[in-house]
């Protein structure tokens, strides 16, 4: 029997390796099964260069445990050590035999996992004991027991072993007694070794017999050996994808289509990535990817592996190119890992684009779907973007699909500004919003249906994208000024009479909660509606992108902004002006004429400002009394038209319409409406 210390520079690295070498106890089965499939691995490799004569067949990893004995038991049937690998791959820790094997056997190496030489060392995070029973492959060799307490102290000598292979045996420590329970061993096996490319053989097969499962004395073998990402997809069918999706994804509706990724140059990667129904649900979960290296579960944490936006997207990838650290648990920067974040960014546009061109009409039935994924990729990455402009869509409230491109064509005649810029309308509710999509359709104009989850910063990047564009909302401002190709109709109405409009009309405005009206006017089309209320494109843009970006959030605190344009051309507006300049003309006449001498005293006083240091000192508190009248007299006049259109129905019934085809008239303000109505029926 030989004894000896373990080869490492720190004596008390035990410690270390069971509270910090890796994130998670459940580990060590991981690694363990791992270096026993590498094992397996090996000796294939072996055998197809020539270096090992015997059966390959039959080659597989068994877990047991033995909760009477307190054991847990991991073995395999490959290469094997002898006293020599045992005293250079055990005893010196962080050697890599993996690594050492990688480098001699290059080109012909058959999935070797390891890469650290420290995956063995995770058994004594749970254990008190650790046993090695092993018997090389090579003619000749003797069987060898290596034991260790987790103190630097081993102890190795021959033992009887007849059966090629490893045992690794162990002894686990009473906190860690959950890891004795079957149906712990059961769930860690399939979370980490259910596609490992050497069948793993935990417990035996059941089967119902005299009202209860009792076990066969058939292996069970948890794992498939060959998952669908590693063949070829020309060997595959839509219902082997469909099942493979269900099996990872259980309970989830089917997917729309998939990606079956397969590279080999200038870095290994296959997986299959799957496009769930997302609709307008943004639910970036990152756990919906799985990583595998070599068929071994690494992580469904895959940031830097895969871009933000295909966190929506599920499935799996397979790399050993991406680095990993020494519990393979966490991604490291580098060049192959962005290298490979852009050829998956490539694949996904590219299958995109594929489809929409080979088989349009069934793109635009799965746009809805993925429109807030493309969107999403689109805002957040700019060669994604670049790619999908090919074969993004729009949608019109007619329902109708267009490509970038051949709706700008579509549009650039009607929709083109007399500054040159186009114009591209848009409404996000087509009931909410129907007279304005109403009236600018009736004018010939196409609008666009934004009612996604994203739209509101997407229209923001389509200016960003397309020069001399500007995205202008259907509600914001009458059609006639849309888009403007002319100078507008003048207004008819004389100044005097605006004003007294403004005040009669912006008076009555029921109170309305975190919203702001100011009142002017357009001639438009005497069968036009008498009042059309809408709603500044930039105040409500910048609103609405406050949900988006922290630093905009002061732009959420802003009451909205609304405007009531009156159309002077209507009857009811002409006649409900005209009606409150007669019967308040006595009353406003002596106001306005005293008024007027008020602003023409403050004019010439203020003109006596020559050199623009204000007026003279005598002058300035007659200037500052005669401001002080005039603020009085228009607050008097505006009282006056207040009362008396307090008392107009007419004006009521205008401003409550309105607000009603806007959604804004609520609770006792639609009450009140409704009892007016019946009165004035």
């Amino acid at each position: 029997m030989a004894k000896g210390s373990i080869g490492v520079t720190t004596t008390n690295i035990f410690p270390v390796i069971k509270k910090f070498l890796y994130s998670d106890h459940e580990i060590f089965l991981r690694e363990l099964v791992s270096n026993a499939i590498d094992a397996t691995q090996k000796l294939k490799t072996l055998a197809s260069a020539g270096e090992f004569n015997g059966s390959t067949e039959g080659l597989t990893v068994s877990v047991s445990i033995d909760k009477e004995a307190g054991t847990l038991t991991v073995t395999d049937n490959g290469i094997g050590m002898t006293a020599d690998d045992v005293d250079k791959y055990i005893n010196q820790i962080a050697f890599s035999g993996a690594e050492e094997f990688l480098n001699k056997y290059k080109d012909s190496a058959n999935a070797i996992i390891g890469h650290f030489g420290l995956g063995f060392y995770s058994a004594f995070m749970v254990s008190k004991k650790v046993e090695i029973r092993t018997l090389s492959y090579k003619e000749g060799a003797k069987a060898v027991c290596w034991t260790c307490d987790g103190s630097p102290e081993y102890e190795m000598s021959e033992c009887e072993k007849t059966d090629r292979g490893t045992q690794i045996i162990l002894h686990i420590d009473d906190e860690e007694k959950e890891f004795l329970e079957q149906s712990r061993i059961n769930a860690l096996l399939t979370k980490y070794c259910r596609f490992m490319p050497v069948p793993v053989v935990f417990g035996k097969e059941q089967e119902w017999k005299d009202g209860k499962y009792v076990d066969t004395d058939k292996d069970k073998v948890i794992n498939d050996v060959e998952p669908l990402w590693t063949r070829k997809p020309t060997e595959l069918k839509d219902e082997d994808y469909l099942n493979f999706y269900h099996a990872i994804q259980p309970g989830q509706e089917d997917p729309l289509f998939w990606i079956h990724l397969n590279v080999d140059f200038p870095f290994t990667l296959t997986g299959i990535l799957y496009f769930p129904k997302i609709k307008n649900n943004l639910d970036i979960r990152k756990d919906r990817i799985q990583l595998y290296c070599n068929q071994v579960f690494v992580t469904d944490s895959v940031e830097g592996v895969v871009p933000e936006f295909l966190m929506l997207l599920q499935g799996v990838i397979d790399s050993p190119d991406i680095p990993l650290n020494v519990s393979r648990s966490y991604l490291q920067a580098d060049r192959n890992v962005k290298k490979i974040s852009s050829y998956i960014t490539k694949k996904v546009a590219s299958r995109l684009e594929e489809i929409a061109k080979n088989d349009p009409k069934a793109f635009e039935e799965k746009w809805n779907d993925i429109k807030v994924f493309i969107e999403y990729g689109m805002l957040s990455d700019e060669k994604f973007c670049d790619s999908a402009m090919k074969f993004a869509l729009l949608e019109d409230t007619d329902g109708k699909f267009f490509k970038h491109e051949d709706y700008k064509k579509l549009v650039e005649g009607e929709q083109t500004d007399k500054d040159g810029n186009l114009i591209y309308l848009y409404a996000t509710d087509k009931d909410a919003q129907y007279t304005y999509i109403k009236a600018a359709t009736d004018k010939g104009y196409s609008v666009l249906l934004m009612n996604g989850q994203l739209d509101v910063p997407f229209v923001g990047m389509l200016e960003q994208k397309n020069e001399k564009t500007r995205c202008v909302r259907v509600d914001s401002d009458v059609v006639e000024r849309l888009i403007v190709k002319e100078n507008f109709t003048a207004v008819e109405l004389t100044q005097a009479q605006q004003d007294l409009g403004n005040t009669l009309f912006q008076s009555q405005v029921p109170a309305i909660d975190k919203a702001n009206f100011s009142v002017n006017y357009a001639a438009l089309g005497v069968d036009d509606q008498p009042i059309v209320i809408t709603q500044s494109e930039y105040m409500r843009r910048m609103k609405e992108m406050a949900q988006f970006q922290p630093g905009m959030s002061f732009y959420g605190e802003f009451p909205d902004s609304y405007t009531l344009t009156l159309n002077s051309n209507h009857r009811l507006i002409k006649d409900t002006i005209e009606n409150a300049e007669k019967a308040l003309e006595a009353e406003l006449k002596p106001i306005s004429e005293e008024l007027e001498a008020t602003e023409n005293v403050i004019n010439a006083l203020r003109s006596l400002d020559k050199d623009g240091k204000g007026v003279p000192e005598e002058k300035k508190q007659d200037l500052k009394d005669n401001e002080a009248r005039a603020n009085e007299l228009r607050d008097k006049k505006k009282a006056a038209i207040a009362a008396y259109a307090a008392g107009q129905d007419k004006v009521h019934q205008l401003i409550d319409i309105a607000l009603l085809s806007n959604g804004l008239l609520k609770g006792e303000a639609l009450s009140t409406f409704l009892r007016r109505s019946v009165d004035l029926l």
